[in-house]
């Protein structure tokens, strides 16, 4: 939609009325005047975030646009608040973008609470769907929604390789990295390969996972039916 047709919109005669919160609510979230002088100060309201979820074809349905309501909106506020300061973007989606229409604007506009819901729906789902969960926040690998019995030196070697995906890591560098580093009694090159094996016999079908490059070493390739969970605080694939 170009410049000149938004500016050629009518803008509504009426606009809507925003239904005034109740002063309670408002005196409920301010901070108390008793509050003890070494208690952090509490958080006051400095204004409000409207998502509203309408595409152009049902705003035209209605006989509306997005431009003629975000007009509307600016004057009414303007009318019962005259120094209130707004900001008004538009939430751009790919075309056929799946769930309702607010849940998709809150995702679009990076909105916190919409990204967390959006992981922990993506987390369930990809459990519900089955195959390889590597959970490295939790130290945990679900096989098609079980947990396997991996060992610590086990998860280890499998988190090292997915943290450096697609990259052939040799048998030296293991022994380095996993135990050298950890103070652990040092295997020999070729007792990688025994604890590579162990580590494949638990991932199953899925053991394909873990590539052989013969000659060099092993390397982590995901499939489509993988997943890797990093979580708060764990170590990212960003950092090699």
């Amino acid at each position: 939609m170009s410049n000149s047709a938004l500016l050629e919109r009518p803008v509504l005669s009426a606009p809507a009325r925003l239904h005034a919160v109740p002063r309670t609510q408002i005196d409920a979230a301010q901070p108390a005047a008793d509050q003890p002088a070494d208690q952090p100060a509490a958080r006051s309201p400095r204004g409000f975030a409207l998502y509203v979820g309408l595409d152009e074809l049902k705003a035209a349905n209605a006989g509306v646009s997005l431009p003629l309501l975000v007009d509307a909106l600016r004057r009414t506020l303007a009318e019962l608040a005259p120094e209130a300061e707004t900001h008004a973007t538009v939430a751009l989606a790919p075309q056929g973008a799946g769930g309702r229409d607010l849940d998709v604007v809150r995702l679009a506009l990076h909105e916190p609470g919409a990204i967390a819901r959006a992981k922990a729906g993506a987390e369930e789902s990809a459990e519900d769907r089955g195959g390889v969960v590597v959970d490295i926040s939790r130290k945990r690998v679900l096989l098609d929604g079980d947990s396997a019995s991996f060992t610590y030196k086990e998860f280890e070697l499998l988190q090292y390789l997915v943290l450096r995906e697609g990259r052939t890591i040799e048998r030296a560098e293991l022994v380095s990295a996993l135990w050298q580093a950890s103070g652990d009694d040092v295997p020999g090159e070729r007792t990688i390969d025994v604890h590579v094996r162990r580590l494949r016999a638990k991932l199953g079908r899925y053991e394909d996972i873990v590539r052989t490059v013969r000659g060099v070493g092993y390397r982590f390739d995901r499939h489509a039916d993988v997943t890797i969970r990093y979580g708060h605080g764990a170590p990212s694939p960003d950092r090699f």
